[in-house]
């Protein structure tokens, strides 16, 4: 799991300018990413509280994020 948040997370030019503290976003469908502590989040997502270094903020996505499955879809074949 934790390369495609590694991925997710180092897409976009957000990421070029290296911030060096983050947090933890997690969006309506429970989809985790990071975000740079200094931007505003984006529309969509909500801030988790949680903030820190690059690495900690993933490895604590890679913590609560278990099922990666969107709620949505969780709903639909009843595991939510």
């Amino acid at each position: 799991m934790s390369d495609t948040v590694s991925t997710t997370a180092a897409a976009g030019a957000e990421f070029a300018e290296s911030p060096r503290r983050f947090r933890v976003v997690r969006n309506e469908e429970e989809q985790y990413s990071i975000w740079p502590e200094s931007r505003e989040v984006p529309a969509g997502w909500r801030d988790t509280g949680v903030t820190g270094e690059q690495q900690d903020c993933l490895d604590h996505i890679e913590r609560v994020w278990q099922d990666m499955r969107p709620l949505s879809l969780r709903r639909t074949e009843g595991a939510a």
